[in-house]
Protein backbone atom coordinates (compact mmCIF):
# COMPACT_ATOMS: atom_id res chain seq x y z
CA UNK A 1 0.00 0.00 0.00
CA UNK A 2 1.42 3.53 -1.12
CA UNK A 3 1.07 6.56 0.62
CA UNK A 4 -1.76 7.36 -1.75
CA UNK A 5 -3.43 4.58 -1.51
CA UNK A 6 -2.85 4.58 2.44
CA UNK A 7 -4.51 7.84 2.01
CA UNK A 8 -7.48 6.86 0.05
CA UNK A 9 -7.98 4.35 2.54
CA UNK A 10 -8.46 6.40 5.66
CA UNK A 11 -10.77 8.97 3.45
CA UNK A 12 -12.94 5.82 2.41
CA UNK A 13 -12.70 4.89 6.27
CA UNK A 14 -13.92 8.85 6.74
CA UNK A 15 -16.82 8.35 4.71
CA UNK A 16 -18.06 5.28 5.12
CA UNK A 17 -18.36 6.61 9.07
CA UNK A 18 -20.21 9.26 7.75
CA UNK A 19 -22.51 7.09 5.19
CA UNK A 20 -23.45 4.78 8.17
CA UNK A 21 -24.16 7.89 10.84
CA UNK A 22 -21.71 7.41 13.28
CA UNK A 23 -19.99 11.25 12.53
CA UNK A 24 -22.00 13.64 11.36
CA UNK A 25 -19.86 16.62 9.47
CA UNK A 26 -18.86 17.48 6.02
CA UNK A 27 -16.48 14.40 4.06
CA UNK A 28 -12.86 16.12 3.40
CA UNK A 29 -11.40 15.98 -0.35
CA UNK A 30 -8.21 14.62 1.25
CA UNK A 31 -6.31 13.39 3.96
CA UNK A 32 -2.53 13.33 4.82
CA UNK A 33 -0.59 10.92 6.02
CA UNK A 34 2.76 11.11 6.84
CA UNK A 35 5.82 9.68 8.63
CA UNK A 36 4.44 9.74 12.44
CA UNK A 37 6.22 12.65 14.73
CA UNK A 38 7.80 12.96 18.51
CA UNK A 39 5.48 9.88 20.42
CA UNK A 40 3.97 8.27 17.65
CA UNK A 41 4.34 4.66 16.06
CA UNK A 42 3.99 2.94 12.43
CA UNK A 43 4.94 4.11 9.33
CA UNK A 44 2.36 6.39 9.01
CA UNK A 45 0.04 9.12 11.05
CA UNK A 46 -2.38 11.13 10.58
CA UNK A 47 -4.21 13.96 12.13
CA UNK A 48 -8.01 13.74 10.80
CA UNK A 49 -9.53 12.58 13.99
CA UNK A 50 -8.32 16.40 15.13
CA UNK A 51 -9.71 17.72 11.92
CA UNK A 52 -12.87 16.61 11.65
CA UNK A 53 -13.69 16.54 15.71
CA UNK A 54 -15.49 20.18 16.11
CA UNK A 55 -17.72 20.11 12.83
CA UNK A 56 -18.58 16.50 13.67
CA UNK A 57 -19.50 18.09 17.56
CA UNK A 58 -17.40 15.15 19.32
CA UNK A 59 -13.82 14.74 20.77
CA UNK A 60 -10.68 13.35 18.75
CA UNK A 61 -10.23 10.13 20.87
CA UNK A 62 -13.98 9.91 19.91
CA UNK A 63 -13.68 10.07 16.08
CA UNK A 64 -10.33 8.42 16.25
CA UNK A 65 -11.76 5.60 17.60
CA UNK A 66 -14.37 5.15 14.48
CA UNK A 67 -11.96 5.56 12.44
CA UNK A 68 -9.22 3.04 13.76
CA UNK A 69 -11.95 0.07 13.85
CA UNK A 70 -12.72 0.71 10.31
CA UNK A 71 -9.15 1.13 9.21
CA UNK A 72 -8.30 -2.21 10.94
CA UNK A 73 -10.46 -3.92 8.63
CA UNK A 74 -8.84 -2.70 5.63
CA UNK A 75 -6.40 -4.52 3.72
CA UNK A 76 -2.56 -4.33 4.01
CA UNK A 77 -3.19 -2.34 7.65
CA UNK A 78 -1.63 -4.51 10.77
CA UNK A 79 -2.79 -2.10 13.30
CA UNK A 80 -3.56 1.22 14.39
CA UNK A 81 -2.73 2.87 17.76
CA UNK A 82 -4.21 6.80 18.81
CA UNK A 83 -1.63 8.36 20.54
CA UNK A 84 -1.46 12.07 21.82
CA UNK A 85 -4.66 14.29 21.71
CA UNK A 86 -6.05 12.22 18.63
CA UNK A 87 -3.45 11.53 16.25
CA UNK A 88 -4.09 7.84 13.89
CA UNK A 89 -0.99 5.92 14.04
CA UNK A 90 -1.14 3.41 11.38
CA UNK A 91 1.49 0.34 10.67
CA UNK A 92 1.32 -1.74 7.20
CA UNK A 93 1.39 -5.41 7.01
CA UNK A 94 5.02 -7.26 6.77
CA UNK A 95 7.08 -5.08 4.62
CA UNK A 96 4.72 -3.48 2.41
CA UNK A 97 5.06 -0.25 3.51
CA UNK A 98 8.84 0.42 2.27
CA UNK A 99 8.57 -1.81 -0.76
CA UNK A 100 5.46 -0.25 -1.72
CA UNK A 101 6.82 3.31 -1.37
CA UNK A 102 10.21 2.42 -3.81
CA UNK A 103 7.48 1.13 -5.78
CA UNK A 104 5.92 4.00 -6.28
CA UNK A 105 9.10 6.47 -6.23
CA UNK A 106 10.30 4.69 -8.97
CA UNK A 107 6.60 4.38 -10.77
CA UNK A 108 6.18 7.57 -11.10
CA UNK A 109 6.64 9.80 -14.14
CA UNK A 110 6.46 6.44 -16.19
CA UNK A 111 3.76 5.01 -18.20
CA UNK A 112 0.36 7.49 -19.16
CA UNK A 113 1.41 9.95 -16.70
CA UNK A 114 4.89 11.83 -16.35
CA UNK A 115 4.21 12.64 -12.92
CA UNK A 116 7.36 12.58 -10.63
CA UNK A 117 6.89 11.35 -7.29
CA UNK A 118 5.27 14.14 -5.43
CA UNK A 119 4.07 16.37 -7.85
CA UNK A 120 0.26 16.72 -8.61
CA UNK A 121 -1.35 17.00 -12.51
CA UNK A 122 -0.80 20.03 -14.18
CA UNK A 123 -3.81 21.93 -13.88
CA UNK A 124 -5.30 20.36 -10.29
CA UNK A 125 -4.33 23.05 -8.44
CA UNK A 126 -5.41 26.33 -8.06
CA UNK A 127 -4.40 29.91 -10.04
CA UNK A 128 -2.05 31.90 -8.55
CA UNK A 129 -0.38 35.17 -9.16
CA UNK A 130 3.35 35.97 -7.93
CA UNK A 131 5.14 39.00 -8.18
CA UNK A 132 8.40 39.74 -7.65
CA UNK A 133 11.00 42.17 -6.35
CA UNK A 134 13.57 43.50 -8.43
CA UNK A 135 16.65 42.06 -6.96
CA UNK A 136 18.79 38.90 -7.57
CA UNK A 137 17.53 36.66 -4.09
CA UNK A 138 13.52 37.78 -5.32
CA UNK A 139 14.83 36.39 -8.85
CA UNK A 140 15.79 33.29 -7.81
CA UNK A 141 13.07 32.44 -5.13
CA UNK A 142 10.31 33.79 -7.78
CA UNK A 143 11.72 31.04 -10.62
CA UNK A 144 11.89 28.13 -8.08
CA UNK A 145 8.80 28.99 -6.37
CA UNK A 146 7.64 28.80 -10.19
CA UNK A 147 8.58 25.39 -10.16
CA UNK A 148 7.26 24.45 -6.93
CA UNK A 149 3.68 25.47 -7.96
CA UNK A 150 3.08 24.12 -11.02
CA UNK A 151 4.94 20.85 -9.47
CA UNK A 152 0.98 21.09 -7.22
CA UNK A 153 -0.75 21.23 -10.39
CA UNK A 154 -1.10 24.90 -10.05
CA UNK A 155 -1.63 27.84 -13.05
CA UNK A 156 0.96 30.37 -12.08
CA UNK A 157 1.65 33.75 -13.62
CA UNK A 158 4.42 36.12 -12.57
CA UNK A 159 5.58 39.72 -12.62
CA UNK A 160 7.81 41.88 -11.10
CA UNK A 161 9.05 45.58 -10.45
CA UNK A 162 11.56 45.66 -13.02
CA UNK A 163 12.76 43.78 -15.94
CA UNK A 164 15.98 41.31 -14.42
CA UNK A 165 19.68 41.86 -15.14
CA UNK A 166 20.53 39.83 -18.09
CA UNK A 167 24.14 38.62 -15.88
CA UNK A 168 20.94 37.13 -13.53
CA UNK A 169 19.28 35.50 -16.50
CA UNK A 170 22.91 34.89 -17.62
CA UNK A 171 24.14 32.96 -14.66
CA UNK A 172 21.48 31.74 -12.46
CA UNK A 173 19.52 30.69 -15.47
CA UNK A 174 15.69 30.76 -15.91
CA UNK A 175 15.16 26.82 -15.35
CA UNK A 176 15.71 24.72 -19.06
CA UNK A 177 13.59 21.64 -18.02
CA UNK A 178 10.67 23.98 -17.21
CA UNK A 179 8.09 26.83 -19.12
CA UNK A 180 9.92 29.67 -19.15
CA UNK A 181 9.18 32.67 -15.97
CA UNK A 182 7.25 35.13 -17.58
CA UNK A 183 8.73 38.72 -16.00
CA UNK A 184 6.62 41.03 -17.60
CA UNK A 185 4.57 43.19 -15.42
CA UNK A 186 1.33 41.78 -13.62
CA UNK A 187 -0.95 44.76 -15.76
CA UNK A 188 0.30 43.96 -18.80
CA UNK A 189 -0.07 39.40 -18.99
CA UNK A 190 -3.00 38.74 -20.73
CA UNK A 191 -5.71 36.63 -19.25
CA UNK A 192 -4.25 37.03 -15.32
CA UNK A 193 -7.58 37.20 -13.50
CA UNK A 194 -7.96 39.76 -11.30
CA UNK A 195 -9.33 38.15 -8.62
CA UNK A 196 -6.26 35.55 -8.58
CA UNK A 197 -4.94 36.42 -5.04
CA UNK A 198 -1.30 37.61 -5.27
CA UNK A 199 1.40 36.53 -3.53
CA UNK A 200 4.53 39.18 -3.44
CA UNK A 201 7.97 37.69 -3.45
CA UNK A 202 10.45 39.96 -1.28
CA UNK A 203 12.55 37.83 0.19
CA UNK A 204 15.33 39.94 2.61
CA UNK A 205 18.17 41.11 -0.36
CA UNK A 206 21.43 39.29 -0.51
CA UNK A 207 24.20 41.13 1.21
CA UNK A 208 26.54 40.78 -1.41
CA UNK A 209 26.56 39.77 -5.15
CA UNK A 210 26.35 35.88 -5.38
CA UNK A 211 26.80 35.35 -9.12
CA UNK A 212 30.90 34.78 -8.72
CA UNK A 213 29.75 31.62 -6.75
CA UNK A 214 28.38 30.14 -10.05
CA UNK A 215 24.45 29.47 -10.49
CA UNK A 216 24.34 26.43 -8.44
CA UNK A 217 25.72 27.66 -5.50
CA UNK A 218 24.84 30.84 -5.84
CA UNK A 219 21.14 29.45 -6.15
CA UNK A 220 21.72 27.17 -3.16
CA UNK A 221 23.14 30.34 -0.93
CA UNK A 222 19.90 32.11 -1.80
CA UNK A 223 17.41 29.57 -1.34
CA UNK A 224 18.50 27.69 2.14
CA UNK A 225 17.89 30.44 4.65
CA UNK A 226 14.44 31.23 5.15
CA UNK A 227 12.94 34.20 3.29
CA UNK A 228 13.27 36.43 6.32
CA UNK A 229 16.97 35.33 7.11
CA UNK A 230 19.51 37.09 5.46
CA UNK A 231 21.44 34.79 3.50
CA UNK A 232 25.29 34.52 3.59
CA UNK A 233 27.17 34.38 0.20
CA UNK A 234 30.72 32.90 0.94
CA UNK A 235 32.96 30.75 -0.28
CA UNK A 236 31.60 27.95 1.87
CA UNK A 237 28.70 27.34 -0.47
CA UNK A 238 31.95 26.36 -2.88
CA UNK A 239 33.46 23.69 -0.67
CA UNK A 240 33.82 19.97 -1.31
CA UNK A 241 33.71 18.53 1.88
CA UNK A 242 30.79 17.18 4.66
CA UNK A 243 30.90 20.83 6.03
CA UNK A 244 28.23 22.06 3.09
CA UNK A 245 25.47 21.03 2.80
CA UNK A 246 24.98 21.23 -1.52
CA UNK A 247 27.88 19.17 -1.66
CA UNK A 248 26.20 16.23 0.42
CA UNK A 249 23.39 16.08 -1.83
CA UNK A 250 24.87 16.01 -4.94
CA UNK A 251 27.52 14.03 -3.60
CA UNK A 252 24.61 11.42 -2.60
CA UNK A 253 22.72 11.49 -5.73
CA UNK A 254 26.15 10.93 -7.45
CA UNK A 255 26.95 7.94 -5.44
CA UNK A 256 23.35 6.16 -6.02
CA UNK A 257 24.02 6.86 -9.79
CA UNK A 258 27.66 5.39 -9.61
CA UNK A 259 25.82 2.12 -7.90
CA UNK A 260 23.87 1.98 -10.54
CA UNK A 261 26.37 1.45 -13.02
CA UNK A 262 28.45 -0.73 -10.76
CA UNK A 263 25.67 -2.73 -9.92
CA UNK A 264 24.99 -3.10 -13.87
CA UNK A 265 28.62 -4.23 -14.70
CA UNK A 266 28.26 -6.81 -11.78
CA UNK A 267 25.06 -8.05 -13.82
CA UNK A 268 22.20 -7.26 -11.33
CA UNK A 269 19.57 -4.36 -11.27
CA UNK A 270 17.45 -2.98 -9.03
CA UNK A 271 14.25 -4.51 -7.19
CA UNK A 272 12.23 -3.20 -5.18
CA UNK A 273 12.09 -5.74 -2.26
CA UNK A 274 11.85 -6.06 1.71
CA UNK A 275 14.88 -4.10 3.13
CA UNK A 276 16.77 -4.63 6.59
CA UNK A 277 14.82 -2.44 8.94
CA UNK A 278 18.35 -1.35 10.36
CA UNK A 279 19.73 1.66 9.55
CA UNK A 280 16.98 2.21 6.67
CA UNK A 281 13.79 3.91 8.63
CA UNK A 282 15.36 7.29 8.43
CA UNK A 283 15.48 7.31 4.92
CA UNK A 284 12.21 5.84 4.21
CA UNK A 285 10.64 8.68 6.57
CA UNK A 286 12.21 10.72 4.62
CA UNK A 287 11.17 9.43 1.42
CA UNK A 288 7.79 9.05 2.51
CA UNK A 289 7.47 12.50 3.98
CA UNK A 290 8.67 14.23 0.54
CA UNK A 291 5.03 14.83 -0.96
CA UNK A 292 4.46 16.66 2.00
CA UNK A 293 7.41 18.70 2.45
CA UNK A 294 7.07 19.41 -1.29
CA UNK A 295 3.45 20.60 -1.46
CA UNK A 296 4.11 22.68 2.45
CA UNK A 297 7.00 24.64 0.75
CA UNK A 298 5.29 25.26 -2.31
CA UNK A 299 1.86 26.16 -0.24
CA UNK A 300 4.04 28.57 2.02
CA UNK A 301 6.31 29.78 -0.47
CA UNK A 302 9.04 28.26 0.92
CA UNK A 303 11.77 26.81 -1.20
CA UNK A 304 14.07 26.78 2.15
CA UNK A 305 11.77 23.73 2.93
CA UNK A 306 12.46 21.83 0.32
CA UNK A 307 16.36 22.55 0.41
CA UNK A 308 16.75 21.29 3.86
CA UNK A 309 14.90 18.50 3.29
CA UNK A 310 17.05 17.16 0.72
CA UNK A 311 19.34 17.51 3.28
CA UNK A 312 17.36 15.55 5.29
CA UNK A 313 17.31 13.06 2.39
CA UNK A 314 20.93 13.02 1.78
CA UNK A 315 22.12 12.43 5.13
CA UNK A 316 19.58 9.61 5.68
CA UNK A 317 21.13 7.65 2.18
CA UNK A 318 25.13 7.82 3.33
CA UNK A 319 24.48 4.81 5.72
CA UNK A 320 22.68 2.65 3.05
CA UNK A 321 25.41 3.21 0.43
CA UNK A 322 28.17 1.07 1.35
CA UNK A 323 25.92 -1.69 2.18
CA UNK A 324 24.38 -1.99 -1.29
CA UNK A 325 26.93 -3.87 -3.71
CA UNK A 326 28.09 -7.26 -2.51
CA UNK A 327 31.59 -7.60 -0.83
CA UNK A 328 34.44 -10.27 -2.06
CA UNK A 329 32.95 -12.99 -3.79
CA UNK A 330 29.32 -12.81 -2.64
CA UNK A 331 26.55 -13.14 -5.01
CA UNK A 332 24.30 -10.74 -5.69
CA UNK A 333 21.25 -11.49 -3.89
CA UNK A 334 17.74 -10.44 -3.54
CA UNK A 335 18.31 -7.79 -0.70
CA UNK A 336 21.41 -5.81 -2.59
CA UNK A 337 18.47 -5.56 -5.35
CA UNK A 338 16.30 -4.09 -2.80
CA UNK A 339 18.46 -2.00 -1.09
CA UNK A 340 19.98 -0.70 -4.71
CA UNK A 341 16.18 0.08 -5.32
CA UNK A 342 15.46 2.16 -2.10
CA UNK A 343 19.20 3.84 -2.98
CA UNK A 344 17.81 4.37 -6.71
CA UNK A 345 14.53 5.98 -5.07
CA UNK A 346 17.08 8.43 -3.25
CA UNK A 347 18.69 9.23 -5.87
CA UNK A 348 15.11 9.66 -7.77
CA UNK A 349 13.98 12.40 -5.08
CA UNK A 350 17.33 14.33 -4.56
CA UNK A 351 17.53 15.10 -8.66
CA UNK A 352 13.83 15.69 -8.32
CA UNK A 353 14.19 18.00 -5.41
CA UNK A 354 17.42 19.55 -7.14
CA UNK A 355 15.89 20.13 -10.44
CA UNK A 356 12.81 22.24 -8.47
CA UNK A 357 15.89 24.40 -6.96
CA UNK A 358 16.73 24.92 -10.59
CA UNK A 359 20.31 22.98 -9.66
CA UNK A 360 22.07 20.35 -11.58
CA UNK A 361 21.98 17.19 -10.03
CA UNK A 362 25.53 15.51 -11.77
CA UNK A 363 25.94 11.64 -12.13
CA UNK A 364 29.78 12.08 -11.39
CA UNK A 365 30.99 14.45 -8.70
Amino acid sequence: MTPVELSRTVLRAVRCAVDDGELRVAVPERVVVAPPGPGGCGEYATNVALRLARPAGRTPQHVAEVLRARLLRADGIGDVVITGPGFINISLRGSAAPLALVEEILGAGTGDTDTPYGHLPEGSGERVLLHGAAEVRAFVHLDVLVRMLRSQGCLVRTGCDAAPRPEWTAVLGGGADHRPVDHQPVDHQPGAASDTPRSDVRPVPAPADPLPLGRDAARWALLLPAVHDRPRIGVEHLAQRESNPLFRVRYAHARTRALLRNAADLGFRPEPGPVDAHGTRPLLAALADHPRVLAAAARHRAPDRLARHLVTVADATQPLLPAVLPLGAEKPSAVHRARLALAEAAGTVLADGLSLLGIDAPDHL
